[in-house]
């Protein structure tokens, strides 16, 4: 086994975009496992917008990445060696093991996959946290119901993906907001959205009247600002808004809130926060009935995959507000 590990840690804080100031490579010797103890060679990194929250300081949902530490990251890989009862060699896992090329773990947060169900990426996607944050931000904050008018922002992505997906499942009308008119194809032929809107070729709120004229009964909202404000102009009575996440907003000096907020009031309408970690006790059950889903064809799972070192993943992940990946942003380790 090789005994050098390349690590991506956080130098700075950024402001606005990251740029490559803000990382410091690293390498130092991959250690030894003590007694309950295993450890993962890492050959996939979940790459998500959260990321850019976590190199923030000041109060949220968990903890800021401090200057120096490896960059949290989900990840994906297989136990080299174990002194774990619970993972043996060539056991596939996932958990927190940050951007780095070998993790150390003594099992707390990771779980073991069924490669045979799916392959590995497919748990960073439909059967990963994406999926989760999709399955408990629809069924459990927005109680979607058959018939019912479902909208989701950056519909092509991670969560958007797998959330129009759920939403035609349980009989709803799913519309999905997506920038590009290749990704609004990919919503309605391949993930069977009912209709797709290009945020950037016209009047989103022209289109959210045409698309949905009794109004929005659920809205996942992953990007903030303007999309935001449109659609909370067309929310039906009794409307539910879900905060996910605000991908518009995270490199932006001053975060903006929406205008339209008192369009909550005209429809008695909720808007909430959701953070995925907080349904974690119901993690087997909820990834149990995403594999159902997954294993009968109801669900698929879109994985954009991009090959490269670990030093890639500065580049990586500013993709992700260039808006150039459909389905969930995965980097690859090859190792040279």
């Amino acid at each position: 086994m090789p005994t050098i590990n390349r690590q991506v840690r956080l130098a700075a804080r950024p402001s606005g975009l990251p740029t490559a100031s803000d990382w410091e490579l690293t390498t130092e010797t991959v250690p030894a496992p003590g007694p309950g103890q295993f450890v993962v060679a890492v050959s996939h990194l979940s790459v998500d917008p959260a990321m850019r929250g976590w190199m923030n300081a000041g109060a949220s949902y968990i903890p800021p990445v401090e200057i120096g530490a490896v960059m949290r990251a989900g990840a994906i890989g297989q136990v080299t060696v174990s002194e774990h009862p619970g993972f043996a060699a060539g056991d596939w896992v996932y958990g927190a093991f940050g951007v780095q090329e070998y993790a150390i773990s003594d099992g707390a947060g990771v779980l073991t996959l069924d490669t045979a169900l799916a392959p590995p990426t497919t748990y960073l996607g439909a059967l990963g946290m994406t999926g989760l944050t999709a399955y408990f931000a629809l069924l459990d904050v927005g109680k979607i119901r058959a018939g019912e008018t479902v909208v989701v922002s950056a519909a092509a992505g991670a969560v958007g993906s797998v959330a129009g997906q759920i939403a035609k499942l349980k009989g709803c009308r799913a519309i999905g907001i997506a920038g590009g008119a290749e990704k609004c194809r990919a919503l309605v032929q391949d993930l069977g959205f009912d209709a797709a809107i290009d945020y950037k070729s016209g009047n989103l709120r022209r289109a959210l009247r045409e698309l949905a004229p009794g109004g929005v009964d659920v809205y996942l909202d992953n990007v903030g600002g303007d999309v935001l404000d449109a659609v909370l102009t067309r929310l039906a009575r009794g409307a539910r808004v879900i905060i996910s996440g605000a991908v518009s907003q995270y490199n932006a000096d001053q975060v903006r809130g929406p205008a339209n907020y008192l369009m909550l009031l005209v429809a008695r309408a909720s808007m909430t926060g959701m953070v995925v970690f907080d349904y974690a006790d119901r993690f087997p059950q909820a990834t149990a009935e995403l594999a159902r889903w997954y294993r009968d064809g109801q669900i698929t799972s879109r994985e954009h995959v991009v090959h490269g070192g670990i030093g890639d993943f500065p580049d990586t992940l500013l993709r992700l507000f260039a808006g150039e990946n459909t389905g969930k942003l995965i980097l690859a380790l090859d190792r040279g």
